[in-house]
C-alpha cells in the first residue's frame, strides 16, 4: 500500500505540476493577447490622431479658402466700383472746363448746377474731392506736372490745380494733376 501511496502522491505532484504549467501557459497566453490588444489600441490611437489632424486641417484649409474667397470678391468689387468712378471723372473735368470758359450767365448757372449734382452724387458713394491750391504737396496723392519758383508761397505748396484728384476711403482714383512751388 505503500507503493500506492507513492504513486498517488507522484500522480499528485505531476498534476499539480501540470495545473501550474498550465496555468503559467494560460497567463503567458493571455499576457501575450493583452499586449497584442494594447499594441492595437496604441496603433488605433495614432491612426484616430492621424485621421483627427486631417480632418482639423481640412477644416482649416476650407475656413481659409473661404476667407480668401470672400476678400477676392470684395476686392473685385471695389475694382470694378473704381473702374466705374474713375470713367465718370473726366465728366467732371469737362464741366469744371464749361464753367471757366462759359459765357452767358444761364449756361454757367446750369453747368454749375449739374457739376454740384455730380459732386453730390458722388459724395455719397464715399468719393472725395482732393488737389486744391494750398494744400502741401504729397506724391502719394499729386501728380505735380509743373514746378514753378514764387517767393510768396511756402516750398512744397500746390500753386495751382490744372485736374482735381479723386479717392474713395483709402483707394486714390485719381491724383490730383498740380504746379508745385518751390
Amino acid at each position: 500500500m505503500a507503493e500506492k501511496n507513492i504513486n498517488t502522491e507522484e500522480t499528485a505532484s505531476e498534476a499539480a505540476g501540470t495545473e501550474t504549467a498550465a496555468e503559467e501557459a494560460a497567463v503567458s497566453e493571455e499576457t501575450s493577447e493583452l499586449e497584442a490588444m494594447k499594441a492595437q489600441l496604441a496603433k488605433a490611437e495614432t491612426d484616430l490622431a492621424a485621421e483627427k489632424d486631417k480632418y482639423l486641417r481640412m477644416v482649416a484649409e476650407y475656413d481659409n479658402f473661404r476667407r480668401r474667397s470672400v476678400k477676392e470678391r470684395e476686392a473685385s468689387y471695389a475694382d470694378a466700383y473704381g473702374d466705374l468712378l474713375a470713367a465718370i471723372l473726366p465728366v467732371i473735368d469737362n464741366l469744371e472746363r464749361a464753367l471757366s470758359f462759359a459765357e452767358g450767365e444761364a449756361l454757367t448757372e446750369g453747368v454749375r448746377m449739374t457739376l454740384k449734382q455730380f459732386e453730390d452724387a458722388l459724395a455719397r458713394l464715399g468719393v472725395e474731392a482732393f488737389g486744391a491750391k494750398g494744400e502741401t504737396f504729397d506724391p502719394r496723392f499729386h501728380n505735380a506736372i509743373m514746378r514753378e519758383d514764387n517767393p510768396d508761397l511756402p516750398e512744397n505748396t500746390v500753386s495751382e490745380v490744372f485736374q482735381r484728384g479723386y479717392k474713395k476711403g483709402d483707394r486714390v482714383l485719381r491724383d490730383a494733376m498740380v504746379k508745385v512751388a518751390n
